[in-house]
């Protein structure tokens, strides 16, 4: 099938095109780029223009406060009755038997290895804090043989005295023959508050102990940790 259409006649002859115009990848970067960069200086300006400018402080005095909520209670607490010193303890349901007295709380562990955990106050008295552990030491249990002093106690986080000590006890009843004793003590306010643990030598290794390096070699000593800076004197902030 053929199909006519109209046609064009060429006459032979020279003809001259104009060259078309092309742009150089040069100028179009440079064009691209210059785009970008009013419009980005277009939205900082506009951002700068909405913002407004921050509060200025001078510190000191204007330091302000942390963040801070009341803090969260999770074991119950012992407070004296003349208000001058507070500490947790232990709950009775983690396998503590739990005694009150006037000056403090004893917890008796038992599970495991057993021990007795005692959190009370003394008065001062003009003491150091290592003249009175020395004291409780020697007139609880007479006999004993220091094992070490502990390095930057402290108790309700305020700087004291620790000392760690082994005692063997003579009775023939005895079920242990070899007994560990840890005491730190700190003194505010005339005031001595004293975390105590006693209980069997224990040596702590990588099947038995708190897992972290550690000398105290006794059990009950674990559990201690959360409750010695449990302390606080009279007029402490909540922590």
């Amino acid at each position: 099938m053929t199909t006519e259409a109209p046609g064009c006649l060429y006459f032979p002859g020279t003809y001259v095109a104009p060259e078309i115009p092309t742009t150089s990848y040069r100028r179009l970067v440079v064009v691209w780029v210059t785009a970008i960069a009013v419009v980005a200086a277009g939205l900082v300006s506009l951002s700068g223009a909405l913002e407004e400018p921050p509060a200025r402080f001078v510190c000191p005095p204007d330091c302000g406060d942390p963040p801070m909520g009341r803090p969260v209670v999770f074991n119950p607490r012992f407070t004296a009755a003349d208000g001058s010193f507070s500490v947790s303890y232990p709950p009775t349901e983690k396998a503590y038997r739990v005694t009150t007295q006037n000056d403090g709380v004893t917890a008796d562990l038992l599970d495991g290895d057993g021990g007795t955990l005692r959190l009370f106050s003394v008065p001062a008295g003009g003491r150091t804090p290592k003249q009175i552990a020395a004291e409780l030491v020697r007139t609880t249990f007479p006999g004993t043989r220091t094992a070490y002093e502990i390095p930057n106690a402290m108790v309700g986080y305020h700087p004291g005295y620790g000392v760690v000590a082994d005692y063997w006890p003579q009775a023939m009843t005895a079920n242990y023959s070899r007994m560990r004793i840890l005491v730190m003590v700190a003194v505010k306010n005339e005031l001595a508050l004293v975390a105590g643990a006693v209980g069997p030598y224990h040596r702590f290794g990588p099947d038995f102990g708190p897992g972290l390096p550690s000398a105290a070699n006794l059990q009950v000593a674990v559990d201690m940790g959360r409750y010695v800076n449990s302390f606080r004197w009279r007029g402490d902030p909540p922590r």
